[in-house]
């Protein structure tokens, strides 16, 4: 099953850049662009992370 997400969007409206978000949340900017992409799925643990990084409930960054 695809997790989709809207992390892009989420990411700009910080105005952070894919090596920005991947510095403050402690992965590579691949990571970052292939999860935006929809070529990865986070793990719980980084998408939890990532909400926080972003101040974003989950099923506002993440849906089916």
């Amino acid at each position: 099953m695809v997790l989709k997400n809207r992390l892009k969007i989420a990411r700009a409206e910080k105005n952070l850049s894919q090596g920005d978000l991947a510095e403050l949340v402690g992965v590579s900017r691949n990571t970052i662009s292939s999860i935006e992409t929809g070529q990865f799925n986070p793990t719980a643990k980084l998408a939890l992370i990532l909400c926080i990084a972003l101040d974003k409930r989950f099923e506002d960054l993440f849906y089916f």
